[in-house]
């Protein structure tokens, strides 16, 4: 369920509702008693964290053939990003090993 916001027009306090979608929108201040109205607000920024979240790692073939060739054959990749011919020989070199 989202949180709306919403601003007096008379005493000018903000204040947010948790409310469900189809719930009609408040029109009274709790403190004042005013008229309120909801207002736009940015919502709630969230972070893609941890490996897979680059926009490069999810491009077609045919974009990284492109690629490959204006960077002189070395197509633009990502440490999550895994190719249909697998991992190079130099992401299992650095990989550490559970032995360790």
């Amino acid at each position: 369920m989202p949180t709306y916001v919403y601003r007096c027009n008379d005493c000018g306090r903000e204040f947010e509702e948790f409310q469900t979608m189809t719930e009609k929108p408040l029109e009274t201040c709790p403190s004042c008693k005013g008229k309120a109205q909801r207002i736009i607000s940015g919502g709630a920024g969230f972070l893609f964290k941890g490996p897979g979240f680059y926009s490069t790692d999810y491009r077609s073939d045919s974009y990284k053939k492109s690629a490959a060739a204006d960077t002189g054959g070395n197509p633009p990749t990502s440490s999550s990003s895994s190719s249909s011919s697998g991992p190079s020989s130099d992401a299992k070199s650095k990989k550490p090993s559970s032995n360790d």
